[in-house]
């Protein structure tokens, strides 16, 4: 994982901006420890932090191309960049690095433009590309969102790109989410879509096929091109269906060199899974379950109430969010993830997507026909990069570390789309996301394939959430809650735990030009909206657990 910043301006000269830039960058090295560099032009400066994992020696960024015309910065990886670079025999590439590549693809895009190849990198990624000779630009992110970006302006209307908005607020006026799937050059006024997969609509999947086998086959591809590494690396292991499956298909492919298609053994051929929980928690037990089938070696760590509390406020400042289940989730997996970099890895691969990809929710037990359970996970995969993408990478981020998700890589997003939404939809008793627990039960115990859906921030124990509660009810008064929408105009927090996370965000990210890129706040408000219309009770509820549902724990593996 790595982080930059630039400014960007065509028609003003930007080199007086330097030292600001390389200060505003030094707000994101915690995501890029191992080396800072900048590229500064007459119209653009490019700082960068970078986290090493892939072309160690050699892929130092800003990274230009052959004869400097072009300068790119990137955060991400691009897993299919052996291939694409095959496709370039005649040009001269400078480094190892994965993300490299994006230079010769964008020299030789044609008319069409970016949406010609930007649909052809396989990876998660956020970059900046400043052409010189051109005097343009190009930003662009990944499908899903799996990394984040951001734009502002400033005061004299130069337009700034970061990683994260904290290296953008007291510079920037106003400050934006850059939409993934989508690429923006100079001359254009927004952001413009390249992903427009045709499983969005649900005429396109009504009658697509059901086959278990084809998803096991898409995720173990998946999983292995994203074990491309040159440092050490392990699995978050909660020990819930999806990080448990992603753990075991890693564990196939481990004792391998996937830099070399296999054909010299790893450099690091023992798996090590990672888990955290308070003590007692049902994802400890679970994950040390999983870890012994897969023959990984285990990392259980425990954290007490009070150390959770005590990192709020780190954690908020480093997600960057509000919202109350992000928050929650997000305490304990920058815990562990600061344990897992204190263990010298560096990348890990996670379940993020799963629960999107396949209604693993709870309340899409509710879903009353197939039309509606579709609609509804291509909505929440469209608001994935607020949520769970935001936490993942934030929270590990935050100590250096780079999560990875193969859940989310666009070949087996489109496998898991594609398929027919009446196999997908929990009916009749049926367990949520059964057909994912068939392809993968093999490679599982049986009491974890078929266990129910936590959530993370439940997982790791029903005390964190109650602790939470009770917390926020010590520090926030009746009165301060009476005039939560006066203090909070935009999106005013409607509980005391959310009031307690917005005062804290606030302290970090005064005023509103960050708040509003918030979704929500309050809890499930904008999470779930759909579940609103699919039951009163899920709507009446103020805590966006999963034990709220009343599906929980009544269903069963049969369908």
């Amino acid at each position: 994982m790595c982080g930059f910043v630039a400014v960007l301006d065509q028609a003003g000269d930007v080199t007086a901006l330097r030292p600001q830039v390389l200060a505003q960058a030094r707000a994101l090295r915690h995501r890029g420890p191992d080396w800072s560099g900048v590229h500064a032009d007459t119209h653009a400066i490019l700082a960068h932090e970078r986290l090493a994992v892939v072309g160690l020696t050699s892929g130092a960024q800003p990274l230009c191309s052959a004869d400097d015309a072009q300068v790119l910065a990137v955060n991400g990886e691009i897993y299919n960049h052996r291939e694409l670079r095959a496709r370039f025999p005649g040009q001269t590439l400078k480094t190892d690095s994965d993300c490299e590549v994006l230079l010769p693809l964008y020299r030789e895009q044609g008319e069409a433009g970016p949406a010609s190849w930007l649909n052809e990198v396989a990876g998660m990624f956020a970059f900046v590309l400043y052409d010189r000779d051109a005097n343009d630009w190009l930003i662009a992110r990944d499908p899903i969102g799996i990394i984040p970006l951001y734009t502002g302006r400033d005061a004299q209307g130069r337009l700034w790109v970061a990683s994260e908005m904290k290296a953008l607020t007291g510079v920037c006026g106003s400050i934006d989410v850059f939409p993934p799937g989508s690429w923006q050059t100079a001359g254009m006024d927004a952001p413009a879509r390249y992903y427009r997969p045709s499983w969005r609509e649900f005429e396109t999947v009504e009658q697509g096929p059901d086959d278990p086998a084809r998803l096991r086959t898409a995720l173990e591809t998946s999983v292995h091109r994203h074990l491309m590494s040159d440092v050490p690396y392990g699995v978050l292991l909660s020990g819930g269906l999806d990080s448990s499956l992603i753990a075991a298909l890693a564990a196939r492919c481990a004792a391998r060199r996937v830099e070399d298609d296999d054909a010299s053994e790893a450099w690091w051929p023992r798996l090590h899974s990672f888990s955290i929980g308070l003590p007692g928690s049902p994802d400890l037990a679970a994950a040390e379950e999983v870890a012994e089938a897969i023959g990984s070696v285990h990392h259980g760590f425990t954290f007490t109430i009070q150390e959770g509390l005590d990192a709020l406020d780190d954690v908020i400042r480093h997600t960057e969010t509000y919202d109350v289940t992000t928050i929650r989730a997000s305490t304990p997996m920058y815990l562990l993830a600061r344990r897992i970099k204190a263990m010298g890895i560096k990348m890990v691969l996670s379940g993020e997507g799963a629960d999107e990809l396949f209604g693993g929710y709870l309340y899409f037990h509710m879903a009353p026909d197939d039309r509606e359970f579709h609609d509804e996970l291509v909505r929440k995969l469209d608001a994935l990069h607020l949520y769970d993408c935001l936490r993942a990478n934030k929270a590990m981020a935050a100590w250096g570390v780079e999560a990875r998700v193969p859940f989310l890589d666009r070949d087996f997003i489109d496998a898991a789309m594609t398929t027919a939404p009446a196999a997908k939809r929990p009916v009749a008793g049926r367990i949520e996301k059964h057909i994912l627990r068939e392809a993968g039960a093999d490679a599982l115990p049986e009491s974890i394939a078929w266990r129910q859906k936590e959530q993370f921030s439940d997982g790791v124990g029903y005390g964190w959430i109650d602790a939470l509660k009770d917390h926020a009810e010590a520090s926030v008064s009746d009165a301060q809650m009476a005039q939560a929408a006066t203090r909070f105009p935009h999106n005013p927090p409607a509980s005391k735990e959310a009031y307690l996370f917005r005062t804290m965000f606030e302290a970090h990210y005064p005023g509103d030009v960050a708040a509003r890129l918030v979704p929500g706040g309050p809890s499930i408000a904008c999470s779930t909206p759909t579940a609103f219309r699919w039951s009163q009770a899920f709507a009446d509820s103020d805590d966006p657990s999963g034990r709220a549902v009343a599906v929980h724990a009544a269903t069963t593996k049969v369908g």
